[in-house]
């Protein structure tokens, strides 16, 4: 029998985005065949452009934001509490806080570990490790 997982936001570790976001992993352990999180962002925070080698989903629990895919970057996709967006694998985007309320989402990696591939610069904002393919 499997054992069932249990993370509790008060106990997870808080990891900097800089100084406007914040992420806290739950469902992280690299037990699991999916990752967890919850990212918290301010007015004015913006995602360096990125992608991930698997699907990524994110629920908007509080605020709005707007994302958009790198390669279409003219279609602005409005986003609410309560809406959620699959983004495919290794498909560079980046989405944003919009208006003047923090944007609270949970974030859903379908991978046990997170990773990230920033297009540009050389090292990630957020301390986790940079992969090139």
């Amino acid at each position: 029998m499997e054992i069932v997982k249990v993370a509790h936001l008060e106990n997870a570790e808080t990891v900097s985005f800089g100084d406007l976001a914040h992420y806290r992993p739950l469902i992280a352990d690299g037990d699991t065949p999916m990752r967890t999180g919850i990212q918290v962002s301010e007015p004015g925070y913006e995602a360096p452009p990125h992608s991930h080698p698997y699907w990524e989903m994110l629920l908007i629990l509080d605020g709005q934001a707007e994302a958009w895919m790198m390669d279409t970057p003219e279609k602005i996709i409005p986003l609410k509490a309560g809406d959620m967006i699959a983004l495919p694998p290794n498909q560079a985007h980046s989405f944003r806080t919009v208006g003047d309320q923090t944007m609270r989402l949970l974030g859903i990696h379908h991978s046990p570990e997170r990773i990230v591939e920033y297009t540009e610069g050389e090292s990630g904002p957020d301390g986790y490790p940079v992969v090139d393919n």
